[in-house]
């Protein structure tokens, strides 16, 4: 299909957008439903709509409305809820493409239906956004104090190694807030952290989260607790505890060198995510994000599933054989 420029796929949004000139499969579709099915202009337009949104999308995937998967319907729809889109509009293009894939079958264009079996919209989980690898990176770098002061110092200490453990830990913003200094055992490589419904959990540290701990500690600390006690590991000024908006504020000003508006809880699934492209099972992630039920963490199967598949064609041996390519080699 020529003619898509720089298309988006969030609802209704088009960023430089050239109309192009209507696909033969979806002009004959739209035909069939005004004809066959009498069905008004508006809805004919909003099919029409719904159906070339995904045919752009499926171009971008080097693919066209006929040779499209049930993998490029399902990423269409999770890129659509991840802007934001509501489940009643992502119900409505569902609905257009089951639509459109019914008759190609009854037309005999196609031989399977790339939507069958795809979950309705109410029971889908949207994967949370995460930060790739290179831009977590520059967020724990980019803590830098304003000035050389021995307070702003310590702040900037401080935010670099709250940052360490978010992306270590995969830790919520009230459970860093509420991380007590006797819940440390750096020593062991572990903090104890207290998850919703007060329930404990043991969650293992890195060793650059180590450092910048152990950093912040020794220097950073006694300076924001001023001669003052608390049983808080993480302090504000005057050994006070942080609140959560700061700890917001915090992230997102860290992030602000990448270009996006990070939270802490991205930075959370950022590890996450991470975790399960590098191999990690699920059952474990489950154990370090502290979540009482695997099912929420399932959200990350089809990161485990790429990886998987990545795995498999690079080491299986027949994983890219072509039918037709099978001479054996004698010798």
């Amino acid at each position: 299909m020529p003619g898509w420029s720089l298309f988006s796929v969030s609802d209704n949004t088009h960023t430089s957008y050239v109309k192009p000139e209507v696909d033969p499969i979806i002009s004959k579709f739209l035909d069939y439903l005004r004809i066959e099915k009498g069905l008004a202009p508006l809805t004919l337009a909003a099919y029409k709509t719904d159906i070339e949104q995904f045919a752009g999308f499926s171009q971008k995937r080097k693919r066209n409305l006929t040779t499209a998967k049930r993998e490029d319907v399902r990423e269409f729809i999770q890129q659509l809820f991840s802007n934001s889109v509501d489940g009643r509009s992502v119900g409505r293009k569902l609905s257009a493409l089951r639509h459109l894939y019914k008759y190609l079958l009854l037309d005999k264009a196609i031989t399977h239906d790339p939507t069958l079996n795809i979950d309705s919209p109410k029971q889908w989980k949207v994967l949370p956004k995460a930060l790739a690898r290179a831009e977590m990176e520059t967020i724990l770098q980019g803590p830098q104090p304003t000035s050389m002061r021995k307070e702003s110092v310590a702040i900037s200490m401080r935010d670099r190694a709250m940052l360490e453990m978010f992306y270590a830990g995969a830790l919520r913003v009230s459970e860093i807030a509420g991380v007590k200094l006797e819940d440390l055992k750096l020593e062991m490589g572990y903090v104890l952290v207290r998850g919703k419904g007060d329930k404990e959990r043991i969650v293992p540290l890195g060793r650059s989260a180590q450092d910048s701990l152990t950093a912040y500690i020794k220097d950073s600390r006694p300076v924001l607790a001023a001669g003052r006690n608390s049983p808080f590991l993480f302090l504000a000024r005057g050994a006070h505890k942080l609140t959560r908006q700061r700890i917001w504020q915090m992230v997102q000003a860290a992030s602000s060198a990448t270009g996006r508006r990070a939270s802490p809880h991205m930075l959370r699934h950022s590890c996450a995510t991470h975790m399960v492209e590098n191999g990690a099972d699920l059952r474990t992630v489950q154990t370090i994000l502290g979540h009482a039920d695997i099912s929420t963490t399932q959200v990350y199967t089809h990161v485990a599933l790429d990886r998987l598949k990545n795995v498999y064609l690079q080491h299986h041996p027949r994983a890219k054989l072509r039918t037709g390519n099978r001479k054996l080699r004698t010798g």
